[in-house]
């Protein structure tokens, strides 16, 4: 018997989006893409840190997201793949005032690239101070909670 290769999970992540946004809602998307920019993404050449997703003509649209391809353009407009009751979804959702599209996560799928397309909003610089805030304190709980069982021991 031939033992099974193992598969590598390639995934990329937008972490400036969790910081920056908060997120409400999120789908799942295929991209259209040529086999070379494919070949890039596998191979790991891929920045989504100033991308965003658009609806145009009743199209969703991935624009900013830079694949390294040796010929080409790099920061194309790419298609996004979704089915026409979720576009209309996303265009009520992104309707409403302050709320926009945005990419958090690309990721392979049985071989498909898909993308995980998030509605966000985006959060005042309070927010984001009150965030880091409670992130510290709960950090600092579990430290305490880890100490006091190492000490008991």
């Amino acid at each position: 018997m031939k033992d099974k290769k193992e598969v590598k999970k390639r995934e990329f992540f937008n972490k400036k989006i969790r910081h920056e946004y908060e997120i409400l809602d999120s789908f799942e998307v295929g991209i259209a893409l040529t086999g070379v920019e494919i070949k890039a993404v596998r191979s790991g050449r891929v920045d989504m840190t100033s991308s965003y997703a658009k609806i145009m003509n009743s199209e969703v649209l991935w624009l900013g997201g830079n694949i390294n391809v040796e010929s080409g353009e790099r920061q194309r407009t790419r298609k996004l793949l979704l089915h026409k009751d979720q576009i209309k979804k996303l265009v009520g959702k992104t309707s409403e005032k302050g709320l926009s599209l945005l990419p958090l996560k690309l990721y392979f799928k049985k071989g498909r690239l898909k993308m995980e397309l998030g509605v966000g909003r985006g959060l005042k610089k309070y927010e984001k101070r009150e965030k880091l805030k409670r992130k510290d304190i709960e950090r600092e709980i579990a430290t305490s909670i880890k100490d006091t069982r190492y000490k008991k021991q």
